[in-house]
């Protein structure tokens, strides 16, 4: 059983900055990507970016390339979420997922919700205009 435990939201003006945290906990797992998700208030949970474990190759929806910056420490089991540039639109509950069978190698699986099957309780970031 992995747990995961994030930290880094709240409340920032819009061109400002922050950075999400996200720990992978437990026994006897291994990680193959680890991603962070968004959901607004009435709308879906959509993509925000991902980092396969093995290569660190990254990927970004275009709502966020640019401004977000994904990284990971292999070592800690932690991935992060660099966010600058913020606007309004941003605002929303951010939560960060894992992938520990694999399922994101195949296909477009490292954008789809599905992919994942591990999350995290979200943390809620607000940007005020």
């Amino acid at each position: 059983q992995v747990q995961l435990v994030e930290s880094g939201g709240g409340v920032v003006q819009a061109g400002g900055s922050l950075r999400l945290s996200c720990a992978a906990s437990g026994r006897a797992f291994r990680l193959y990507a680890m991603g962070w998700f968004r959901q607004a208030p009435g709308k879906e949970r959509d993509f925000v970016a991902a980092v396969s474990w093995s290569s660190g190759f990254t990927y970004y929806s275009d709502s966020v390339k640019g401004r977000f910056t994904i990284s990971s420490d292999n070592a800690k089991n932690t991935v992060y979420l660099q966010m600058d540039s913020l606007e309004p639109e941003d605002t929303a509950v951010y939560y960060c997922a894992a992938d520990t069978r694999k399922t994101t190698y195949y296909g477009d699986s490292v954008y789809d919700k599905y992919g994942y099957n591990t999350w995290g309780q979200g943390t809620q970031v607000t940007v005020s205009s």
